[in-house]
């Protein structure tokens, strides 16, 4: 088994085994930087998660190497999702590595990206895919009309608040974070309505803004089962074959 198989190839028993062992680094890279951030970690500890850092960072380095290497098409491999994921997971390292740069060590939070190459592995981002396929028409008109309701409300409270509150609905603008917590049945309660009709006006966009939470919800449940479906009927068909 050569290396490009074992290392672009996860359909075999050694790219599967490969793959399974960076999961694990990537679990265990997730949890170390999670315990490092206890504040009564013993220096033991905190010295053995460093050099576990030092060792994961190599291999995803030289994964991330390989994986250009045997690439087919290097360029858009580097630029892909995953190639961009690939390359922040490790460029935070580099970057505070060997120099005194323990300002751009913030950007060491990208370290949260690692999660994401979870994605690479199994099922479950085709089906998502698939289904956004299916209702991206319906979900781009949906968020353009949520955009205008957004507006139209945030133009509503500023008419019926604005006298009895000036600085709360200042002006419009001020008046769109109120809308965005009420449409999104958020209510935070730092702004509220106290006439009688921003009152009424706050019931009805409350109203509103369950169909706001419920309909993207809708789209993508009924997408990802119209997508299960498919993939039943597919195998339904190949076991009969």
């Amino acid at each position: 088994m050569s290396l490009k198989n074992i290392v672009i190839n996860n359909d075999s028993k050694s790219g599967k085994l490969f793959d399974l062992f960076i999961q694990f680094l990537i679990i265990f890279s997730l949890l170390s930087f999670s315990i490092e951030t206890l504040p009564s970690i013993s220096k033991g500890l905190a010295n053995f998660l460093k050099i576990s850092e030092y060792i994961i960072v190599a291999i995803f380095t030289v994964e991330y190497i390989l994986r250009i290497i045997y690439s087919e098409k290097k360029l858009k491999f580097i630029f892909s999702f995953f190639g961009l994921v690939d390359f922040i997971a490790i460029a935070p390292f580099y970057l505070s590595f060997g120099l005194d740069l323990r300002s751009i060590r913030a950007f060491r939070l990208f370290r949260f990206f690692r999660m994401f190459k979870l994605l690479r592995y199994g099922k479950a981002i085709n089906r998502f895919k698939r289904a956004y396929q299916i209702i991206k028409e319906e979900l781009i008109l949906f968020f353009l009309i949520t955009i205008i309701v957004l507006y139209l409300s945030s133009v509503g409270i500023y008419y019926f608040e604005h006298q009895a509150q000036p600085e709360a609905f200042s002006s419009v603008f001020h008046s769109l974070w109120w809308a965005v917590a009420t449409l999104t049945t958020v209510g935070y309660g730092d702004i509220a309505p106290i006439t009688v009709g921003g009152k009424v006006f706050t019931f009805i966009v409350l109203m509103v803004g369950l169909g706001v939470v419920a309909v993207p919800a809708g789209l993508v449940s009924s997408a990802l089962s119209k997508v299960r479906a498919e993939e039943n009927d597919n195998v339904n068909n190949d076991i009969k074959d």
